[in-house]
């Protein structure tokens, strides 16, 4: 099983990761990160099907699948 890593801290709540899951899987934070951006985070990481989308999407490259 795929395991998904968001830094949170690169993020900057772009939200291109959040279009590109094809299960609907990721959403922003509620939250900040330290500079004061919110940032995605994942829904259920068991659903991760580990497609990698989000990864190619991600312009600051804040996210990063584990197989």
């Amino acid at each position: 099983m795929a395991k998904i890593n968001l830094n949170m801290e690169r993020c900057k709540g772009c939200g291109l990761c959040i279009g590109a899951c094809p299960i609907d899987n990721l959403r922003m934070s509620e939250e900040l990160n330290s500079k004061g951006y919110p940032f995605a985070e994942v829904i259920d990481k068991d659903k991760c099907t580990g497609c990698a989308l989000c990864c190619r999407m991600c312009p600051d490259v804040a996210i990063e699948i584990e197989k």
